[in-house]
């Protein structure tokens, strides 16, 4: 509605405000009801008559948003002023200071990081734990495996509350949650062993909460290129974080002398890095899902959801029962072949390698015609490339003293990572994205120029074998040297009377 000051303006002018109306409707082509005052549609209207409220809006506020190009216009009142902005307009946000997107995703980075390292430090006082509480190897493996198995059973459930509410409130109350527990499982007494089992399970669904949460929010901070790379950075931590998890474990309670003190030091960055993430990560929104409104949301159900991804758990459950058969299988290869040789280890690593390199290879070509086909190749080639897993652990126990086996574990871990699975996602997007540039854009070669970037993998893969090949020269003398050492430091000096 006008304002009766609007109103008696446009009544005044109408003659001059009809040729200035027609100037401008000339310059500006199709937007219509352009005038020269303060509230601009109104003029129009009293010289037209067939300007409507809606269009007094909207011409005012294309007059805000552009430079006047005709003579100056009579300046408008307030009260025009208040009438035009209306409920609907919206006004610009000030950027907040610290929540930008690269801030958000070094927080979010840093929260991954602590997770393995809470992890990890674990097993960096694993024997301690075991001596403290007067346990096997079979209770110190339980601690993982109730972790894993609660972390397994406690992602779908985060992954439908991430789909469905404040995300970065549920991360941080699981950061909140798992440092808790940890910093109380510091002080469980050596008769109650099962709630320390308890508490690692505990701490295995907090941690589910990040791992299922985090990346989806990075996913919506950024895009292509850059969303590829803070991911990259997101899943760095990973190595990082399984690392500095050993150091801190053996660090802290070499420091402290007590290693009670190694499972108080992540719980205390947890808890800041919580409050970061609450303070500073912004509230993104999900994608086109959001725009969407609650419409997408009232369509689709958990049961769908679950319905659309279990398309996809053919490749998942490949992968888990041949990670179990490569592991068995390598393991009984090597028994059988150390009957014959003392260089098994290494030569069944070797060949388990090249082998899955072959059929690797075979798995794009196999599925351009045959899904069977490709998945018959993922499975031997998984299988293969598996087997090595259990074999290269026993290869570092043969080589490396006892008193340095978990440093070395933690440098092998660090360093399999930062090699592998850190950087390679990046690089293989990196060189698909190159690929796709120089073709044309159809489904067709989003298909083919990722598989021709996956060609990489089977030529690192015949690499690592050509290491193991490497190793099977030197591990007989590397173990010579290291039984060597362990007997120098049981064995006490010939000066010494026994």
């Amino acid at each position: 509605m006008m304002c009766l000051e609007c109103a008696s303006a446009a009544a005044g002018g109408a003659e001059e405000e009809e040729a200035d109306a027609e100037r401008r409707r000339r310059r500006r082509g199709a937007q219509r009801g352009a005038g020269g005052g303060g509230c601009c549609g109104a003029r129009t209207a009293g010289a037209a008559g067939v300007a409507t409220a809606d269009d007094e809006v909207q011409t005012l506020s294309a007059s805000v948003r552009r430079a006047p190009s005709g003579p100056p216009s009579t300046p408008s009142t307030p009260s025009c002023a208040a009438a035009a902005k209306g409920p609907g307009a919206q006004q610009p946000k000030p950027a907040s200071l610290g929540r930008g997107p690269g801030a958000a995703a070094a927080i979010l980075s840093l929260g991954n990081v602590l997770n393995y390292l809470d992890r990890y430090t674990v097993a960096g006082v694993l024997l301690d734990i075991q001596q403290h509480f007067g346990v096997k190897d079979r209770g110190a493996g339980l601690l993982q495996s109730v972790f894993i198995c609660s972390f397994m059973v406690a992602a779908p459930i985060f992954g439908y509350l991430g789909d469905r509410f404040n995300r970065k409130v549920i991360l941080s109350c699981g950061i909140f949650f798992w440092s808790a527990v940890t910093f109380s499982s510091s002080f469980i007494p050596q008769q109650h062993f099962w709630l320390l089992v308890l508490s690692r399970g505990l701490v295995g669904i907090g941690e589910a909460s990040y791992s299922t949460i985090a990346p989806t929010i990075i996913g919506d901070l950024f895009t292509k290129n850059t969303r590829t790379l803070m991911l990259s950075v997101f899943y760095f931590a990973i190595p990082l974080g399984s690392g500095l998890g050993y150091i801190t474990g053996s660090s802290v309670k070499q420091a402290a002398g007590d290693w009670h003190w190694a499972l108080r030091v992540s719980p205390i960055l947890g808890m800041i890095t919580g409050t970061l993430i609450l303070v500073l990560v912004p509230a993104t929104k999900r994608g086109h899902a959001d725009q969407l409104g609650g419409q997408l949301k009232a369509r689709t159900s958990w049961l769908r959801d679950m319905r659309a991804l279990i398309r996809n758990l053919i490749f998942g459950a490949i992968t888990c029962f041949t990670g179990f058969l490569g592991v068995v299988t390598g393991a009984g290869a090597t028994r059988w072949c150390r009957l014959r040789t003392q260089r098994a280890d290494p030569l069944v690593c070797a060949v388990g390698m090249l082998g899955s390199a072959i059929f690797i290879c075979l798995i794009f070509v196999a599925a351009k015609t045959s899904i069977v086909g490709a998945y018959i190749c993922i499975f031997v080639g998984e299988t293969l490339l598996f087997s090595n897993w259990a074999i290269t652990a026993d290869i570092l126990m043969y080589v490396v003293i006892p008193t340095r086996r978990a440093t070395a574990v933690a440098l092998q871990s660090f360093t399999s990572h930062l090699l592998g699975d850190a950087g390679s996602p990046y690089l293989i997007g990196f060189i698909s994205d190159l690929i796709r540039q120089s073709t044309k854009d159809s489904p067709l070669w989003e298909f083919l120029s990722l598989g021709y970037a996956l060609m990489l993998c089977p030529f690192v893969v015949v690499l690592g074998g050509m290491f193991f090949l490497a190793t099977a020269l030197f591990f007989l003398g590397d173990r010579a040297k290291a039984e060597q050492q362990v007997n120098q430091l049981v064995m006490p000096p010939a000066s010494v009377k026994v």
